[in-house]
């Protein structure tokens, strides 16, 4: 099986509503487990939410922000583009210290730190005024 969904996002937390619908609907149809959906929700809603209230710094609405999810027999793949202001999150985005006692650890980081971990492959990449983020998640057996 393969099948490709595009989801073009306004700049409003509603909008996770229909992202979770319709990645509920292509997962169901591309049979994939409840771990992978489970993840993959985590993933894009940690990352649209933090381009929605970071990722633009001109008060304008009419942003490009563009979710695209390839699902084939071995992997999904996940390409989030956005015209905002230029952030590589694996490199400007703090790192925390998962070691530290909960009260003491300073906000921020971990969104990031749980992509990491919870996709197999992130890669980031400046084309333009855009940026491009691919996460792979292989499927299971």
């Amino acid at each position: 099986m393969s099948a490709t969904l595009t989801l073009n996002i306004e700049r409003s937390h509603d909008e996770l509503g229909r992202i979770t619908d319709a990645v509920d609907e292509l997962g169901h149809n591309e049979n994939w487990s409840n771990d992978l959906l489970f993840r993959v929700h985590l993933v894009l809603e940690e990352l649209v939410l933090n381009i929605i209230d970071y990722g633009f710094d001109d008060g304008k609405d009419d942003h490009e922000l563009v979710v695209v999810l390839v699902s084939d027999d071995d992997a999904l793949t996940i390409d989030i583009t956005d015209d905002g202001i230029p952030f590589d999150p694996l490199t400007d985005a703090k790192v925390p210290d998962t070691d530290a006692p909960l009260e003491d650890r300073p906000i921020g980081g971990l969104g990031v730190h749980l992509v990491r971990t919870m996709m197999d492959e992130v890669e980031y990449r400046r084309e333009g005024d855009k940026n491009h983020l691919t996460l792979v998640a292989r499927r299971e057996g």
